[in-house]
């Protein structure tokens, strides 16, 4: 560093502290509480004035609370992480498809069938989930911070969060789809959770050979019937729509005007079946044939009217689950095609449901669908049908704008001043771009773009899903990360990017980098802090967290011991700092034990644990909860069981013995 350009360093650098100096109180002596230290650390290290920037606002104090949280998907991790913001702190990775040792979360309680049980593939059981699309439950179209829904991917499953605890409560395996990529996503009273399809296939998990892929594939959408005072699906009262055997990507719910409409994107309308070895002259691989087309069909459909229609019984039943037909959906208008930029991987609804916009991978341009139009040119009968039946719509009569915007855009999300900012995943950018009229009067164009590292995926902004964003904050969700951090390894951490955009224009800073060292997070959504409302403890002493409310069989203090029925046996157990009631609990082996647990503290964060050596059972109790474990005593010998969570100085004797004698 030159002496001219250290200057206009160290100026900068006292200008910002300056500037922190004045607004940061006084100390007890009356002196400023800024460090004079400070300016030899910023000189040290060499950091910037926007570094400087930078720091002061993601820092986030001990015992400060984050203004945001934000849910993120875990990729191929199977599970959702919590994330505070601005500080980008890691607060809790809630399992869902996969287990969870922390939380005890498939090692034994009535988790164990939730996750193993309720996902099983015919007889295959599912040990791991590939988490994509995270939706927090609205009312009117804003985040209520009530549930969490999420999909998985690699098989088909939907899940419900209770976010009063953070803990998954249900899982549903799809029983006409393998695969799913746009769920999940709610409509704006979370009457229903929308899980889009993928991969078309054979309906129901059945065979059929490729060359029969037009007659005997099949695409998919299922609309989950979410009960809210029961905090379930309701199975009984959900539905699919059969579509064409294209590949369906991305959904989102309409809002405000377009509520009651559901819109999704699809790849493979060529209905390319990849590279053929006994043909590989006369086929093409999958990346070419997928693509070869000009443009792949947006999907629109009528869910208030397939609502209808499915509760007047016009379905048919397949595995079980009612569906309506193509035909049908063709026959009763749900259903209708326009086309968009090839390859798409977004589709994400403005504010007020007026605009729907869809960004193609192959295509520099966002194209902005009007509400208004598409009703228009339904109402006017469109242009003709595609193979399948289904109306298409005119391109040019049902678009509002397209914005250039740089090379591969993805995804679109919003703020509360009227712009959009779009993914771009070749060009490692950001794009800011405003909306037209009603948002902002000089829209319809790119206002600016911020580079980020490296190959962005997803992008959240602050309640950006919402009918009233905050804007203030977006987060880059990239797929790589190269030189940000130590590499561990070959397998880099990914990346997420804190952005701040609450200037207007051009004006964006990143503030943050945060290495996420599990899976591949793909999306993610931002709520207030204030709307959730979690508990600190559970309300009473034997809450159960499955039926969130108290079993009256859960063991209390003074109701403790092991009872034995033939070859069944029942422990009741109470756990307290720094003691378990029994601490000797013997059985013959081949005996089926029911092991009930009570932890009897109400003090916040009296966690303990409970695992049994050799048996693969690992629970974790939080103050007040109640739960069951159910095993047969296969081997014998002399197990320990302990407290995994230090919960006192005397955690160590928080112990017992499990004694099991051997048959002969």
């Amino acid at each position: 560093m030159s002496r001219f350009q250290r200057s206009i360093f160290i100026v900068a650098v006292i200008s910002s502290l300056s500037i922190l100096s004045a607004a940061c109180s006084t100390g007890s002596n009356g002196g400023s509480s800024v460090s004079s230290g400070a300016l030899d650390i910023a000189i040290e290290r060499g950091l910037s004035d926007s570094d400087i920037n930078a720091a002061l606002m993601t820092y986030t104090p001990s015992g400060q609370i984050d203004e945001y949280i934000m849910f993120a998907s875990g990729g191929h991790g199977g599970q959702v992480f919590v994330i505070g913001m601005p500080s980008m702190r890691l607060l809790k990775t809630i399992g869902v498809f996969t287990p969870e040792p922390w939380q005890g979360y498939g090692y034994g309680d009535e988790s164990h069938d939730a996750l193993f049980e309720s996902g099983k593939v015919g007889d295959n059981e599912l040990t791991w989930g590939d988490t994509h699309h995270p939706a927090l439950s609205e009312t009117a179209g804003d985040y209520d911070g009530q549930f969490l829904f999420i999909n998985d991917k690699a098989n088909a499953r939907v899940a419900v969060i209770d976010l009063r605890d953070f803990e998954t409560k249900q899982t549903l395996k799809n029983p006409l789809a393998v695969n799913d990529h746009g769920g999940t996503f709610v409509t704006p009273d979370t009457e229903w959770v929308i899980e889009g399809g993928q991969y078309s296939a054979p309906l129901a998990w059945d065979y059929a050979p490729l060359d029969d892929f037009s007659t005997e594939y099949r695409g998919m959408i299922t609309f989950w019937k979410f009960d809210r005072s029961a905090g379930r699906i309701n199975e009984n009262a959900s539905f699919a729509i059969e579509l064409p055997p294209y590949w369906q990507d991305v959904c989102d719910s309409g809002k405000k005007v377009s509520q009651g409409w559901v819109f999704c994107n699809s790849i493979n309308v060529e209905m390319a079946t990849g590279m053929d070895p006994d043909d590989p002259e006369g086929s093409e691989p999958f990346e070419s044939g997928v693509s070869a087309g000009e443009n792949d069909y947006l999907h629109i459909i009528n869910l208030e009217k397939a609502v209808e229609v499915a509760a007047a019984g016009n379905t048919v039943e397949v595995n079980g689950f009612p569906m309506i037909t193509l035909d049908t959906a063709v026959e009763e208008d749900l259903l209708f095609f326009t086309p968009e930029p090839k390859s798409p991987h977004g589709v994400d609804i403005a504010p007020g449901g007026d605009y729907i916009v869809v960004s193609g991978k192959l295509d520099p341009h966002v194209t902005v669908y009007s509400f208004e139009k598409i009703q228009e040119a339904i109402a006017a009968g469109g242009i003709g049908t595609d193979d399948y039946g289904v109306k298409l719509l005119d391109f040019d009569q049902v678009v509002e704008a397209q914005v250039e915007v740089g090379l591969g855009p993805l995804h679109t999300q919003f703020d509360d001043q009227g712009y959009a900012y779009t993914s771009l995943f070749l060009d490692s950018d950001v794009a800011r771009w405003s909306l037209g009229d009603p948002y902002r009067e000089d829209g319809w164009k790119l206002e600016g773009t911020l580079d980020i590292h490296y190959n962005i995926g997803h992008l959240v902004t602050a309640e950006g899903d919402t009918v009233s964003p905050d804007g203030k904050y977006l987060v880059a969700l990239n797929k790589w990360s190269l030189d940000r951090f130590f590499h561990p390894g070959p397998l880099y951490p990914q990346n997420f990017q804190l952005v701040d955009i609450s200037q207007p224009g051009d004006q964006m800073q990143l503030l943050y980098d945060m290495p996420v060292g599990n899976g591949e997070p793909h999306y993610a959504q931002i709520i207030k802090a204030d709307k959730l409302s979690p508990y600190t403890v559970y309300p009473e002493v034997g809450w159960d967290p499955s039926t969130m409310a108290v079993d009256p069989d859960a063991p209390q203090i003074g109701t403790e011991g092991v009872i034995r029925d033939g070859d069944n046996v029942t422990v009741n157990m109470t756990l307290v700092r720094s003691h378990f009631t029994p601490e000797r609990v013997e059985v013959r082996q081949g005996d089926h034990v029911t092991w009930n647990l009570t932890n009897v503290e109400m003090s916040e964060d009296a966690t303990h644990g409970f695992a049994i050596a050799g048996y693969n059972i690992n629970l974790s109790l939080e103050p007040g909860e109640t739960a069951t474990v159910e095993f047969d005593a296969t081997e014998d010998g002399v197990f320990t069981y302990y407290c995994t969570e230090f919960c006192s100085a005397l955690h160590l004797e928080m112990a017992g013995y499990f004694l099991v004698e051997p048959e002969e």
